[in-house]
């Protein structure tokens, strides 16, 4: 077994047995992507999904008139995963690219069944997560419709500071539905609140 201190903390699940714990983080594989990969390309099936050791992952869409529309960033001890391509075994509609030289735990679809149907707390464990996705999506989207773009910086900046560090400011307006030009602007009245 590779080091699996990152993955000691993300499975610290006290409802997890020693034994199932241990042999859940021997199936993972350590794998690196340089900045700019792809994890994940629109048109295929996700086969797999990763946690980030470290680095940093955009997913993104393309608009009909070619633009890439930022769907989520992920950063450190982030679960990054197309969960409708892994589950339903459809091809996805976004891409998932390396903004960063990045450092992952890899777990593919077959020995995600396997642990899935013989392991309770993993079982459980990725109901609670999927559920969490799924309430995170929800609050984006209304988020979307009802808060202003200031509003929803705010709560980017609030929720995931790291994101607003490092990574670029066009991608985070595309992200929170506003042109790059109307971000500046709310950083500047932000800076001087």
């Amino acid at each position: 077994m590779e080091n699996n201190q990152f993955l000691l903390k993300v499975f610290n699940d006290p409802n997890l047995l020693a034994k199932d714990k241990a042999l859940i983080i021997d199936k993972f594989k350590k794998v690196t992507f340089a900045k700019n990969d792809f994890l994940l390309t629109e048109g295929k099936i996700a086969n797999y999904y990763w946690y980030i050791e470290s680095g940093f992952v955009r997913s993104y869409a393309t608009d009909p008139e070619g633009n890439d529309i930022s769907t989520n960033f992920f950063a450190t001890g982030d679960l990054v995963i197309d969960w409708s391509s892994f589950f339903m075994r459809n091809p996805t509609r976004e891409n998932m690219q390396a903004l960063t030289d990045c450092v992952c735990w890899q777990l593919d679809f077959q020995t995600f069944q396997q642990l899935f149907h013989s392991i309770e707390a993993f079982r459980e464990s990725g109901r609670t997560r999927l559920v969490s996705s799924y309430f995170e999506l929800k609050k984006n989207r209304i988020s979307m419709i009802v808060d202003p773009a200031k509003d929803r910086y705010k709560m980017l900046m609030k929720e995931k500071p790291e994101i607003i560090q490092n990574v670029s400011l066009k991608q985070i307006a595309t992200y929170l539905g506003i042109t790059d030009t109307s971000l500046s602007r709310i950083r500047k009245e932000i800076s001087m609140e």
